[in-house]
């Protein structure tokens, strides 16, 4: 997504105006946000959306805690079938108004460094964004329908994706 571009589910809170130190803040997606987060993540459905936030810090470092819940209909990639799963996923990021420090490599962070904070714009978080991004994060990515399994398909005790040339080679020599 460019920088240019309005997320399917926006809620910019101008951190300034919020009370000293602590603050809730409760962001409902409408049917058509859970509709365009859905197209966004190429699923076939949201609903339901809903992500509680606390807020503590100051204007120029906010720790934002909470949960982000829904339910997504997701398809099994055994079966084929669509099927509906609720997602709870935990959240606890840190914005800051300072800019990221100029040393660090373009692939992130190394690893098992701690992860450095979100940036504040223009005095503002979009906690609309931060919750279409913990959805997704929370969304399985090789989603089975509960109780299916995967079976491989074995045709005997030497199957497997070299039997037909192994058997060529045997029949040739």
């Amino acid at each position: 997504m460019s920088a240019n571009t309005t997320p399917p589910l926006s809620r910019p809170i101008e951190i300034g105006r919020l009370p000293r130190g602590r603050a809730e803040v409760t962001v409902e997606a409408s049917p058509e946000e859970c509709a365009a987060l859905a197209r966004d993540f190429g699923i076939p459905a949201v609903r339901d959306l809903v992500g509680r936030f606390v807020l503590s810090g100051t204007s120029t470092r906010l720790t934002v805690t909470g949960t982000v819940e829904a339910v997504a209909t997701q398809v099994c990639t055994v079966t084929l079938e669509p099927f509906e799963s609720a997602v709870r996923e935990p959240v606890d990021v840190v914005f800051s108004d300072a800019p990221p420090p100029d040393d660090e490599p373009e692939d992130g962070p190394p690893e098992g460094a701690p992860e450095p904070p979100d940036p504040i714009v223009n005095g503002r978080v979009d906690l609309g964004a931060l919750t279409g991004e913990f959805l997704a994060l929370g969304l399985d990515p090789y989603p089975r329908k509960p109780g299916v399994t995967f079976e491989p398909v074995a045709s005997g005790p030497e199957s497997g994706p070299f039997e037909a040339l192994r058997r060529l080679r045997d029949e040739g020599a």
